[in-house]
């Protein structure tokens, strides 16, 4: 099926053709035809199958079908989105589909001074693309009217319920006509079942639009999970993207001090690397992206903010640095790869910590992710931290001293005359080395079960027995 088989009009065929896009993906072909013909649609579709061009192009033409004799543009058309980087991207999708129409748009969000906003919204928008907070704010200040709404897109908006936006998005709709009297559209990679009932007070019989089933993961992207040390993690990082020769990755961490502290870690492993997350202003954030999209940095280190909405062409690779407290988070992470029919791959990096997060990941995926082993890397307990440089000299080291060889038997550190210290206590009286105090906080190390030669006790407990 071509566009051309969708109802668009030419210039909107003109400007999907002039991206190089001539195939429809499946969210397209259902929920475009539904919007066209002024329905109401809850569309659940995979992160990077064409959602965003899929409320856009029916938006365009709907608004361009029925021109408002007025001297000033009213908005007519709002969307709503959970994130800034979200909020652009949609922004900059109404420009480029709506480039051969006489529609004006405008975005504003939070972060950025407000008076350039106020600016544009004076001059009139035909369609507005929002974060919640700021929009309320230029409510609150009487800088804009949603009275004229005809067309409410909410995207991504479980993850906007996530984000404690409930409430801002009811007072919202209070500003706007009632419901029977404007057209709603809910787009979403995921559907809760709170949402679904959310959307019943929000939309007029909807019409349900999904054409994945809930959460799965796009088939295109290749996922591993690589046990690991906890206190490993950097070191590995820094391999395989070395090792691999990896131009373009983004990484995935729980909060944004851990985000700082990865990127400098790796800027002082020789890798080009900058952090994006909330506690960064807007400007920062827009230059850390496009440094990024643009190839002069290497490393993106990004909390969940960059989740959901981040569109960059090709990425090649992403990895869960750590895993996300909530498991549909890593649907959405990992669908930052593998757009638009390319594919990627998604890698986890994951500590004993971590087992039940996982665990919980493939239960709402449905699906197991296959583990792999790092040569190298697979003993845990004290580990001597070391950049990644050289790690593999170290290690050939130690193995010509007969140091860090796994024979299969008990695996707990020998002492200087070759006596094997208990449940991590020396035998002797002596004040225990830095290794036996690094034994002691470690037990998960100390294990009194047989480890198979090659595997440790991590990998056991992951990989399961033969």
């Amino acid at each position: 099926m071509s566009f051309d088989s969708l109802g668009l009009s030419a210039e909107l065929l003109r400007a999907v053709h002039e991206q190089g896009y001539n195939e429809p993906t499946p969210i397209q072909i259902k929920a475009i035809p539904l919007i066209l013909e002024g329905r109401d649609i809850m569309a659940g579709a995979q992160t990077g199958t064409g959602k965003t061009a899929g409320f856009t192009l029916p938006m365009l033409q709907l608004l361009n079908s029925r021109p408002v004799d007025s001297h000033k543009r009213p908005v007519r058309a709002l969307v709503l989105t959970p994130t800034r980087e979200l909020a652009a991207q949609v922004e900059q999708s109404v420009i480029t589909y709506g480039r051969h129409l006489p529609l004006s748009s405008a975005v504003i969000f939070g972060g950025v001074k407000i008076n350039p906003q106020i600016d544009k919204l004076r001059r009139g928008v035909d369609i507005l693309v929002a974060t919640p907070g700021r929009l309320l704010d230029h409510a609150r200040q009487k800088t804009v009217d949603l009275s004229t709404v005809e067309m409410l897109v909410l995207d991504e908006a479980d993850r906007m319920l996530d984000m404690g936006f409930i409430h801002d998005i009811r007072k919202i709709m209070a500003l706007l006509p009632v419901k029977s009297e404007r057209q709603n559209l809910l787009f979403s990679a995921t559907f809760s079942n709170e949402i679904k009932k959310l959307s019943h007070q929000l939309l007029n019989h909807p019409e349900l639009v999904e054409v994945a089933r809930r959460n799965a993961p796009i088939e295109l992207i290749e996922q591993l999970a690589h046990p690991v040390d906890k206190n490993r993690k950097r070191e590995i990082l820094s391999h395989m993207i070395g090792a691999g020769n990896w131009r373009q990755v983004l990484v995935f961490t729980r909060t944004k001090h851990g985000a700082n502290r990865l990127a400098k870690q790796l800027v002082m492993d020789g890798l080009s690397a900058t952090a994006i997350h909330g506690n960064k202003s807007q400007a920062a954030r827009t230059r850390a992206l496009a440094d990024f999209k643009k190839g002069s940095v290497r490393v993106l280190v990004a909390t969940d903010i960059a989740a959901r909405g981040l569109d960059i062409d090709q990425l090649p690779h992403v990895v869960n640095y750590e895993l996300p407290n909530v498991p549909e988070d890593y649907v959405h992470r990992i669908g930052r790869t593998g757009r638009a029919g390319n594919e990627g791959t998604a890698i986890s990096l994951v500590s004993a910590e971590e087992q039940k997060l996982l665990r919980d990941i493939e239960r709402l995926i449905n699906r197991e992710i296959p583990k792999q082993l790092l040569p190298g890397y697979e003993t845990i307990g004290p580990v001597r931290q070391q950049p990644a440089r050289g790690a593999e000299n170290g290690r050939q080291g130690d193995r010509r001293n007969g140091r860090g060889k796994n024979t299969g038997n008990n695996s707990q550190p020998q002492g200087r005359n070759g006596q094997r210290r208990q449940n991590g206590r020396n035998q002797s009286a002596k004040p225990q080395s830095e290794s036996a105090q690094s034994q002691t906080r470690n037990p998960s190390s100390n294990r009194n079960t047989p480890v198979r030669p090659g595997y440790s006790s991590l990998a056991d407990r992951f990989m399961g027995s033969d």
